[in-house]
């Protein structure tokens, strides 16, 4: 099966479908034998989130290929286990991509690299986990990509939301619902993307020597300018060092990256600009296609947490999502209380650590630094990587206040009445 990594959990039954109508047959049959089950395609994201509360496992593998895909309209229909790899080979001759830039994050969730069978997860992971990289600041995020679905609830139904077209917006945006949701509300089946032309050129701007406060200040005016940046990240001199593009591991000080992406000649001319706006913050660098191209999958996959070879990385990584202002104080709070790493994206909005291993991944100090002056949170804080016994005892996502969590009992109760789809994935008893 394409894409398959070890899995954590085991199961005393699997059940593999390989229809719409088999997939309805196999929730109805929980559903009747209130027997939950673990929703798995290619199992890249079985270490993300809670353990699921089920000791059987619907395996939607064989949901796999690429059903249509029409270039000149830029719209892509796919099985949920396709790979990443398959569909961004089908776009590359068309020079169009998935620019919400989803991520690899199998070798991160394994803590190493030597992972057999990776094949960069599924087109049903990605969109489950509502997964984004660097490029989120301008294309944002993928639950703003996907246009329709095919799916079965929890009640056993077969259901269809969005469409096949880029100009949709008849009835409830069910796609975004479903999008993030990890499986706990409908088995998808199929699912339907747009896609957008891919740049000619893809340059960056690195700025050296930026403490923290200095790197999101200069992002920050990077962003804001008219110069159409795509990605923007702050490197620490400890994560800088595991780089491998030269200029950024040999600098021997923080790195601050700013990407352009577009046509050749627009591409010169506000790299050129970029740097004008760019100079009062440190001497700056600039990386050509290769070396950029090689620095933002790096900063998108997270490998700078990993572990070469087969013997995983052991510590806890958490990633938070923080208002640019806070992320220098949210850092240094935390790394003060608890030995670690930590590294920038989305211009300061999106923090990613490494923290020593301990029985609770340090989640006081993480949540605690979250709280503002006035003690309400300022972002929220997922735990990515960490042991079952870990992610079954600490909430791995924001905890909900009530409110909130009432809507989601609400919604869960709704889409899936008895609880039999990926129970407790999320929150739990939900």
């Amino acid at each position: 099966m394409a894409g398959v990594v070890s899995a954590e959990p085991s199961h005393t039954a699997t059940l593999a479908v390989e229809t719409d109508a088999q997939v309805a047959d196999a929730v109805q049959a929980a559903m009747a034998e209130r027997a939950p089950v673990e929703v798995r395609g290619g199992g890249s994201k079985c270490r993300f989130g809670r353990p699921v509360e089920a000791a059987s496992c619907l395996d939607t593998g064989a949901l796999a290929g690429i059903v249509s895909y029409q270039p000149e309209e830029l719209v892509l229909t796919a099985r949920p286990s396709t790979t990443v790899a398959e569909i961004v080979q089908s776009l590359t001759p068309h020079c169009q991509m998935l620019a919400f830039e989803p991520p690899d994050w199998i070798p991160l969730l394994s803590g190493c690299t030597d992972v057999p069978g990776n094949a960069g997860g599924t087109l049903g992971g990605i969109v489950a986990s509502n997964l984004s990289g660097p490029r989120r600041i301008r294309a944002g995020a993928a639950r703003d990509h996907v246009l329709g679905f095919r799916a079965v609830s929890g009640r056993g139904e077969s259901f269809k939301g969005g469409g096949r077209v880029v100009k949709n917006v008849t009835g409830f945006d069910l796609p975004k619902l479903l999008t993030g949701s990890f499986g706990t509300l409908a088995v998808m089946t199929e699912v339907t993307v747009r896609v957008l032309p891919a740049g000619e050129r893809t340059q960056t701007l690195l700025v050296l020597d930026c403490a923290e406060d200095c790197a999101i200040r200069a992002m920050t005016a990077a962003l804001q300018s008219p110069y159409d940046v795509s990605g923007a990240a702050h490197l620490p001199p400890d994560v800088a060092a595991l780089s491998r593009v030269p200029a950024v591991a040999t600098a021997a000080a923080g790195v601050t990256a700013v990407r352009i992406e577009g046509p050749a000649p627009s591409v010169s001319s506000r790299l050129q600009a970029l740097r004008a706006t760019l100079a009062r913050f440190g001497a700056l660098a600039a990386l050509d296609d290769a070396e950029s191209d090689t620095l933002w999958r790096e900063i998108r996959d997270v490998t700078y947490f990993v572990a070469a070879g087969d013997e995983p990385d052991p510590r806890q990584v958490w990633r938070l999502s923080v208002p640019p202002a806070e992320g220098a104080r949210v850092v240094a709070e935390i790394l003060f209380a608890l030995p670690g790493q930590a590294f920038f994206d989305w211009g300061g909005g999106l923090i990613w650590l490494a923290l020593k291993r301990t029985d609770d991944a340090g989640q006081a100090a993480v949540r605690g630094a979250l709280a503002s002056g006035a003690g309400t949170a300022c972002g929220h804080a997922t735990l990515v990587r960490a042991d079952a016994s870990v992610r079954s005892r600490v909430p791995v996502f924001q905890p909900q206040p009530e409110p909130l969590a009432a809507l989601t009992r609400r919604v869960k109760a709704g889409f899936d009445p008895k609880g039999v789809l990926n129970p407790g994935r999320m929150y739990e008893g939900v």
